[in-house]
């Protein structure tokens, strides 16, 4: 669908021509004009595909539409606050997106973009949210500071983005959305973009928005047509160094992410591959944000060849140039690999994605599969093959089986019971295990016996009633048994009997002592812990805690 076709004001259509875009993305065709018709809207759709300006664009068109209302017209030195707030959960992310509305506001004269994050200086975020503003992008963390402070004003705002929800909510920052939204007028327009809107972020979605408008235009189980999946497999940490290097060196790689799963790889991988002649640098949250925007311009001039960067750059990195990602480190959570690959085939073109795995990575590279529903085509490279046998990894089910989770159909990965999966009653049945009757029907519910020798029928042997003669556990006829000795009784014995000191019992008295070992009270020619002591009551030289 063409852009002249989704009602866009001639300023910003120019804009967007300018940028090089002509026809608009399924999620683009549907959010732009529900938007602009001033819905709520819960969207779903994958990353690369063209989101940001799905609620850009329509934040420009609010912001054109209060300039021509003379009711809306701010007076000069009195502080409005931002129209549009958008909530981002990282700072890479919150860039791009500020940089999209420069992009496409290039035509709207006097419009003010601000940026309030993490790791920049407080005078220049508060000079910009005292100032004229229209659109303000914010991480939680950093705006929650401002607003507890009483610098930044949101009584004013008409539109309301949460871009990436359920990152944030993954971040811990479910409190502070819901006090950044308290502090907006209740009749603003919400918008969540969200790869899912199951479990706590539904219900967030329930107590922001107003009737809102579902658009679903892709989930996590898309095939990505433009993204070629491989799965290399390494013997141990040199083997996949190996893989890395000899990837690295191919000619068709133009521009290379390589993802790891701590900061600390980050730092030891990029030094590594700078000592080979690469052109790298590391990306990761603890590095400050003047150096983080400074590595993300030399990955877009070109500077750079290779990127080594955690997770916190998974989201945010827009680079069409991006022609390799390669997963060194695995992620902690399957959804973060869908955003990961995302960073390659941008805008139509086409890329590869590369996961090296060692075998302690089955676990997580089986719920990847389950949560894409896709199984990564195990490649190798000539002349690095695996020495030792390559693990195997069952396919994902397919869509409605028992198991949706995942590929597995029994316990522990392994196909079932028996060689066979767990499946659905055709009657809508509780599952059951291949044969008889599904669990709690009738008199045979349980485990119903089948004919062959995989069945869950007791058998013959294998029962709980007594066995026949030389079987089970009969009373033994040795020393052995568990009946008491003569010589083992808990009887007092006759050379231990109770002692008395004064007319204190002393300890024991009654009771059977151990032989051959000194008491702990003293009394009568015993040796005793303690030292030298005196009658009841008195002190005594040496003893504990006296």
């Amino acid at each position: 669908m063409s852009f002249e076709t989704l009602g866009l004001s001639p300023a910003v259509l120019q804009a967007v021509k300018d940028a090089g875009y002509e026809n608009a993305t399924d999620v683009q065709a549907q959010a732009i004009p529900a938007a602009i018709a001033n819905k709520d809207l819960m969207v779903s759709s994958r990353t690369g595909s063209g989101k940001t300006a799905a609620f850009i664009l329509p934040a420009l068109e609010k912001i054109l539409a209060a300039r021509g209302d003379n009711t809306k017209r701010r007076e000069k030195g009195v502080i409005y606050g931002p129209r549009v707030l958008v909530l981002a959960p990282t700072r890479e992310l919150a860039m791009q997106v500020a940089k999209a509305a420069q992009t496409y506001g290039r035509h709207i004269p006097g419009l003010k973009v601000a940026t309030v994050l993490g790791g920049m200086p407080y005078p220049l975020q508060i000079r910009q949210l005292t100032g004229p503003l229209d659109i303000l992008i914010a991480t939680p963390g950093r705006l929650i500071d401002h607003i507890n402070s009483g610098k930044c004003v949101l009584s004013n705002v008409e539109m309301l983005v949460l871009d990436e929800a359920d990152r944030m909510l993954d971040m811990g920052f479910i409190d502070d959305i819901n006090m950044i939204a308290g502090n907006t007028p209740a009749e603003r327009q919400t918008v969540m973009f969200s790869a899912t809107f199951a479990g706590h972020v539904g219900r967030l979605a329930q107590q922001l928005l107003k009737d809102p408008q579902r658009i679903e235009v892709a989930t996590h189980t898309d095939t990505h047509e433009n993204i070629e999946q491989r799965l290399h497999w390494a013997d141990n940490p040199h083997h996949k160094d190996q893989l890395l290097e000899s990837i690295l060196a191919q000619p068709e790689l133009d521009q290379a992410v390589v993802f790891t799963s701590t900061q600390r790889d980050a730092d030891w991988l990029a030094d590594r591959l700078a000592e080979l002649g690469h052109a790298v640098a590391p990306l990761h949250g603890a590095m400050p944000q003047g150096k983080r925007n400074r590595v993300l311009m030399g990955l877009r001039r070109g500077d750079l060849k290779v990127l080594v960067a955690t997770d916190v750059a998974a989201r945010g990195i827009d680079v069409p140039t991006i022609s390799h990602v390669i997963n060194y480190g695995l992620p902690m959570k399957a959804e973060d690999y869908v955003h990961r690959i995302g960073r390659t085939g941008r805008a139509g073109r086409q890329g590869l994605a590369i996961t090296l795995g060692l075998r302690d990575d089955v676990g997580m590279i089986r719920r990847i599969q389950q949560f894409t529903t896709q199984t990564i085509p195990v490649q190798q490279i000539a002349g690095l093959e695996p020495k030792t046998q390559e693990p195997r990894i069952f396919p994902p089910r397919p869509a409605g089986s028992f198991d949706d989770r995942g590929p597995r159909g029994g316990f522990g990965g392994r196909p079932g019971f028996g060689g066979k999966n767990f499946r659905r009653d055709d009657n809508g049945g509780r599952p059951h295990h291949g044969g008889g009757k599904p669990f709690g029907h009738g008199a045979d519910r349980g485990f119903a016996p089948r004919g062959d020798e995989r069945g869950f029928a007791p058998r013959e042997d294998r029962s709980f009633a007594p066995r026949g003669e030389g079987q089970g556990f009969p009373p033994r006829g040795d020393n052995r048994g568990f009946q008491p000795r003569d010589d083992r009784g808990f009887q007092p014995r006759d050379d231990r009997g109770a002692q008395q000191r004064g007319d204190r019992p002393f300890h024991g008295g009654g009771k059977p002592a151990f032989a051959g070992k000194p008491s702990f009270g003293g009394g009568g020619d015993r040796p005793s812990f303690g030292g030298e002591r005196r009658g009841p009551g008195g002190p005594r030289k040496g003893g504990f805690g006296r």
